[in-house]
């Protein structure tokens, strides 16, 4: 595999990062630019782009604030998917949320992406609850906390 590394970008990055979340989800969960732009605009939010080589294979986005943070996408192209670039966004937000100072990292997965639920685990998130019909086609969210202490 060509060499991988992960580059912080913001709004003037908002389009791939749409067109990436086009390539990982069903239309009606899907982001587009706008709404990539105003997150990317909201306080204490960072973007992680993995490259692999210089193709953007994907992204995390995580929000920092008041001493918690929060994964609120991540996605990974189907054709990069199971060469651990999504353990190495998941990483990437842990360490960007120690340097924050946050104590906990939240996030929501649905309980029916069972390769996602797996990263998670591995990286040492646990189940903290459940939203009942979460997602746009009904389906429930699990979610997950990881503390930062851990970190390191």
């Amino acid at each position: 595999m060509a060499s991988v590394h992960i580059a912080v970008v913001g709004a003037g990055h908002a389009e791939v990062l749409a067109s990436l979340h086009a390539g990982c989800f069903a239309p009606q969960d899907q982001w587009n630019g706008a709404a990539m732009a105003s997150l990317l605009a909201s306080p204490g939010v960072s973007v992680g782009l993995i490259l692999v080589g210089e193709h953007p294979a994907g992204f995390v986005m995580l929000r920092c604030i008041a001493g918690e943070a929060e994964i609120l996408t991540l996605c990974v192209l189907p054709a990069y998917r199971r060469q651990g670039l999504a353990a190495q966004l998941v990483a990437w937000s842990l360490t960007s949320a120690a340097a924050q100072k946050a104590e906990m990292v939240f996030l929501e997965v649905s309980v029916a992406n069972h390769a996602a639920q797996a990263v998670y685990a591995q990286a040492g998130f646990v189940q903290k609850g459940q939203r009942r019909a979460y997602y746009p086609d009904g389906s429930d969210a699990l979610v997950l906390a990881y503390a930062v202490s851990a970190v390191g």
